[in-house]
């Protein structure tokens, strides 16, 4: 498909020339994109990353893949295989290893790190979000570049990259375990995905358009935080209250997200609580960061490990 590589040239997520690192698992999405790197980037700079988690018994095979692939397309491969810890989120314990294990190379590299993510991935991660995270931020979704994370297919589905690997003669390995119940986000693409088709045919691109919207919506109310905050990173407990609730929710958000240095999902729901603080008083919140207030001036730090912050008052609420 000669318009999606045009496309993916003319967004410049990959350029010639550009290291790149691609997280290939093997699957259609992946193998595509390594594809699409080599002939934008050119193969010298490209090292294909897969992680071996060996959670399934094809995983090995899986692997053997990957390097079939990448000594087709010119292209070197790393490959990790983490040990695992029994217990705990294996969905969540994975995409650490993936990513923890492209940051340390793209460091030494400096180089980009390319994720396959699709427009199909798009809607069904703003449709979990909008299950499990009740904030207008989880609408936003997945948006092309996030530091050195990059993702060149986000404006194209599954189905586009499948006839790409097909017209290009890339063979591609099925994770069965995709489609499996056990995990929320396979219902949503078996079960959620079709119903809302059904519902109405241009179901996915409303939910696309949709975000859209919000992500250009948020880039003017980024604006009127940045303009509450006076561009800093606290706020005098009075005005904060003389703020509408709205923007409130959005102030308390955005000096939490500082703090956490990154997004901490679960404060901005707290935010009567945090302008109901004393002149020296201070609120644990979720996300491990805390809300403290001296002599009348709001700012965020993290929670200590094991213990109170030695910066709390003698005031304090507990979460």
């Amino acid at each position: 498909m000669s318009s999606l590589l045009d496309q993916v040239r003319r967004d410049g997520l990959l350029a010639p020339g550009r290291p790149v690192i691609v997280l290939l698992s093997g699957g259609r999405d992946s193998t595509c994109l390594l594809d699409l790197a080599a002939r934008i980037a050119g193969p010298s700079v490209v090292i294909a990353l897969h992680v071996n988690y060996g959670l399934r018994p094809e995983s090995d095979q899986d692997e053997e893949h990957c390097q079939r692939v990448a000594e087709a397309l010119g292209v070197a491969l790393q490959v990790r295989r983490p040990w695992r810890p029994a217990g705990g989120n294996v969905q969540a314990w994975a995409r650490e290893q993936r990513y923890s294990a492209a940051a340390v190379l793209a460091e030494g590299l400096e180089a980009d790190i390319a994720a396959g993510h699709t427009a199909t991935d798009q809607v069904e991660t703003i449709l979990y979000r909008l299950a499990s995270s009740p904030s207008r931020r989880a609408l936003l979704g997945m948006t092309p570049r996030e530091g050195r994370l990059v993702r060149p297919l986000l404006s194209f589905t599954r189905e586009q990259t499948t006839a790409y690997c097909v017209e290009r003669g890339l063979e591609w390995r099925e994770d069965e375990s995709n489609e499996s119940d056990a995990y929320a986000r396979a219902r949503i693409r078996g079960r959620l995905v079709p119903a809302l088709a059904e519902a109405h045919p241009a179901a996915e691109k409303n939910v696309l358009a949709l975000a859209e919207i919000l992500r250009e919506e948020a880039q003017l109310l980024d604006e009127l935080v940045t303009g509450a905050l006076k561009g800093g990173d606290q706020i005098e407990l009075a005005a904060l209250r003389e703020l509408p609730a709205a923007l409130q929710r959005l102030v308390v958000q955005r000096l939490a997200d500082l703090a956490h240095g990154g997004p901490a999902p679960g404060v901005a729901r707290r935010s009567e609580e945090v302008a109901a603080l004393g002149a020296n008083a201070a609120l644990d919140l979720p996300s491990g960061v805390r809300a403290v207030v001296e002599r009348g001036v709001l700012s965020f730090e993290r929670q200590t490990t094991g213990g109170r912050s030695p910066r709390r008052a003698a005031h304090k609420i507990e979460q």
